[in-house]
């Protein structure tokens, strides 16, 4: 057989396996293809040594397997999945890292959804969560891990189509400042491809904050996706324990383009999310 008929072959066979996914949240292409242009995988954003920031469901050995979720919005199930090492037997050791032993990010296609969650894992290595789509559209899943013994840490997802309405969202316009429950969250500092420091700046009726409660290890979260693909960055901060007002990261682009910054912190026992387009 020539190489281009076994691509073919194996194109179509991918064609099939897909459309086998009917009758759950079936896994999908993306919303578009990875930036050619995006920088090979450093390990200053989260110590993911891949060129794919997380678009990838298999890296060293590791996959990300047999996701599966319910199939339309408004549909309570649950989220399921495995980690699966290079023998595919699921894996069940994980080192804990920032609180968790898996971070679970889900995200809409235009990024109008965003949710960063936790799932439990049973004794066979099958992660699940209680879970419902808001709406229909393409979301990613992205699993942020470290498997004990492994090659560190790693960033894994998968792309799923849920049923139902949908209404695409442009990006929202660049903004210094989000307003979320009375608090104003501003964003100091520009992301770029050279690197650079992030501060967001959090008050309350014009006041500093300056009693910001630890969340996952340190008083603030943030998840960087790019725009056009979903590229994760997934960053921590710079001075961990301060209590506020303000919290520091240090961030790298890996590519000009217009991202999506999502940044946790928790207050007052509530954990609270600002977000920011800014352009690299």
């Amino acid at each position: 057989m020539s190489t281009s008929t076994k691509v073919i072959a194996f194109v179509a066979g991918l064609v099939v396996v897909f459309a086998a996914a009917l009758g759950i949240g079936k896994v999908v292409g993306g919303p578009s293809e990875p930036s050619e242009s995006k920088q090979h995988g450093d390990h200053d954003m989260a110590g993911m040594a891949t060129p794919d920031y997380g678009l990838q469901s298999t890296e060293s050995g590791y996959t990300l397997a047999g996701l599966s979720s319910p199939s339309a919005a408004n549909a309570p199930g649950a989220l399921t999945f495995t980690i699966t090492g290079s023998d595919g037997k699921p894996v069940t050791a994980f080192d804990t890292e920032h609180d968790k032993q898996l971070h679970l990010i889900v995200v809409r296609s235009d990024t109008a959804q965003y949710r960063h969650v936790h799932p439990t894992m049973s004794a066979d290595g099958i992660w699940s969560i209680d879970w419902t789509w808001p709406t229909g559209g393409n979301y990613r899943v992205f699993a942020d891990f470290e498997p004990t013994g492994g090659p560190g840490r790693l960033t894994l997802s998968s792309a799923v189509s849920v049923g139902g309405t949908f209404e695409h969202r442009p990006l929202p316009a660049p903004s210094r400042t989000f307003e979320v429950d009375g608090y104003t969250v501003t964003l100091e500092g520009d992301l770029t491809v050279a690197g650079g420091t992030l501060g967001f700046t959090v008050t309350r009726d014009g006041q500093p904050v300056t009693d910001l409660q630890p969340y996952l290890g340190a008083n603030g979260h943030l998840v960087a996706l790019r725009a056009t693909d979903l590229a994760y960055l997934h960053v921590h901060p710079e001075n961990a324990s301060s209590p506020g007002p303000t919290v520091q990261f240090h961030a790298e682009a890996p590519s000009a383009a217009s991202y999506r910054l999502f940044f946790d912190f928790k207050h007052g026992d509530v954990v609270r999310t600002a977000e920011f387009t800014v352009t690299a």
